[in-house]
């Protein structure tokens, strides 16, 4: 290897003057740089003095009101990331407990982050949410009271406006033990007899609450998700499925996805007739169609109780409404060899007839059956929707080589979609569409009940001659 190389064994053969002399250079005019290299001279006199530096700059970055824009953010994230990296890396291994205070310091720092920065990707809450999930890690460490830190997660569970503490029970469940766990839970239960005191709030405020609330009160219902969460949480932590269930009211199991997360409790503790009660009183009008969480755990209630047959008709049942793959192949690897054959053609009978063309072409790309999504295309090309270019334009990749008609009958949809509907940003892949059923078209020998190639064409440049700049985009 070079000896001009940029790594750490040629650096380090400069010499130590030689070096910090290029780093006082380069950290000339760069306050990141002679930040991260006060801290690493902090951390050279001991964890309490780098300690003490960070809070620092934890204090500063929450008294900062100035809104960061696109261009600050990654000097932002990278600062955060610096001063979790400090804590974690560099305090905790020697001083856990001050290191377990900073990093709570450090998340709770976050409200005041979020509130001036743009943070739609999420980036900025990842430093947040890692730096979090440390805590678990380091709480075991740092010698904390069970009764203290029961008291420190509730007062936080109490102000969790931007969800910076989520969580936060479970992580420190170990730390807690039965005490802290015990004592936390003294606590959600005295608040919950504490009568509620409404905060004063702008009329046009308090009308948009009363909104949500169905007429009810806010405050009351805020209050009472917080307790069911925190109950929750901490059954959780203390494996306590009776106490976590209930916190549930009879309307709330009669919801499909909450009556399905208590049966896989239920399950999960071997107690499937119970499980099985509570999915079947659930009202299943208000199940989503595409949610088969509910269906997915009835099933496995009724294999549980050795109700194969049950199970089987349910399956299909819901492959017949849902054209679910996953339901299907469970469904087929239970059946005596043949039959399978066999109901596997039907169920592909019944896909080509699937009210929804888009959910059967989508079943037949991922089973995969190539010659039946082609025939799906082929049987039904006027309800293709052009709109659905996520799924088109692999359906039509897929099926080029083979199925080049039905390859055809996709591009023509996206094409004349796009164009139609005066799609613009489209008009570039519309055009590579064309191009496409252009080169398509010397394999395609028998266009069927289906205009040729010349013809389609003619058809668009008729049309839509006047769309200049799409015509323009074709060679």
């Amino acid at each position: 290897m070079s000896k001009k190389t940029l790594n750490a064994e040629n650096l380090a053969a400069l010499g130590a003057e030689t070096l910090a002399n290029l780093l006082i250079e380069v950290s000339t005019g760069s306050a990141e740089i002679k930040r991260r290299l006060r801290l690493e001279l902090s951390h050279n006199l001991g964890p309490t003095e780098l300690a003490r530096d960070v809070r620092k700059r934890l204090n500063s970055i929450r008294r900062s009101t100035s809104f960061v824009g696109w261009r600050r953010r990654k000097a932002l994230i990278k600062d955060l990331t610096t001063q979790a990296e400090m804590i974690i890396g560099k305090i905790a291994p020697d001083a856990p407990d001050v290191a377990f205070d900073l990093l709570w310091e450090f998340v709770d720092l976050a409200p005041s982050v979020y509130e001036r920065v743009d943070d739609s990707r999420g980036d900025v809450g990842d430093v947040f949410r890692n730096a979090r999930a440390q805590l678990e890690d380091i709480a075991p460490r740092a010698g904390l009271d069970p009764q203290v830190l029961a008291l420190r997660v509730w007062e936080v569970m109490r102000d969790n406006g931007y969800g910076e503490f989520d969580g936060i029970i479970g992580l420190m469940a170990n730390t807690l033990g039965t005490a802290g766990l015990d004592h936390l839970k003294t606590l959600v239960t005295a608040h919950a007899e504490t009568p509620v005191e409404e905060p004063q709030s702008h009329a046009a405020i308090q009308f948009l609450r009363d909104l949500r609330s169905n007429g009810g009160n806010y405050a009351e219902e805020q209050k009472s998700r917080l307790i069911k969460r925190c109950l929750q949480e901490i059954a959780v932590a203390q494996g306590d499925t009776d106490a976590y269930v209930a916190q549930y009211s009879a309307a709330e199991l009669a919801r499909p996805h909450v009556a399905a997360e208590v049966a896989e409790l239920e399950l999960g503790e071997g107690r499937a007739s119970a499980a099985l009660a509570v999915l079947t009183g659930a009202d299943l009008d208000q199940r989503r169609v595409d949610d088969l969480r509910w269906d997915r755990v009835y099933i496995a209630c009724l294999l549980a109780l050795d109700r194969l047959p049950d199970a089987q008709t349910h399956r299909w049942s819901v492959f017949c409404a849902t054209l679910d793959r996953d339901v299907l192949r469970d469904y087929l690897k239970v059946l005596p060899d043949f039959d399978d054959i066999e109901v596997e053609d039907e169920a592909k009978a019944h896909a080509l007839q699937f009210e929804d063309i888009t959910t059967a072409l989508s079943f037949f790309l991922e089973w995969p059956d190539l010659i039946f999504a082609a025939k799906l295309v082929e049987d039904r090309a006027e309800e293709l929707n052009g709109n659905h270019y996520e799924l088109l334009t692999p359906a039509a990749e897929s099926l080029r080589d083979r199925h080049p008609r039905a390859a055809v009958l996709l591009w023509r949809a996206m094409i004349d979609y796009a164009l139609s509907e005066g799609r613009t940003t489209r008009y570039g892949h519309a055009a590579d569409h064309l191009m496409d059923c252009i080169a398509a078209d010397l394999e395609v020998t028998d266009y069927g009940r289906f205009p040729p190639h010349e013809v389609f064409e003619g058809y668009l440049r008729e049309r839509h001659k006047h769309k200049s700049s799409f015509w323009a985009r074709l060679p």
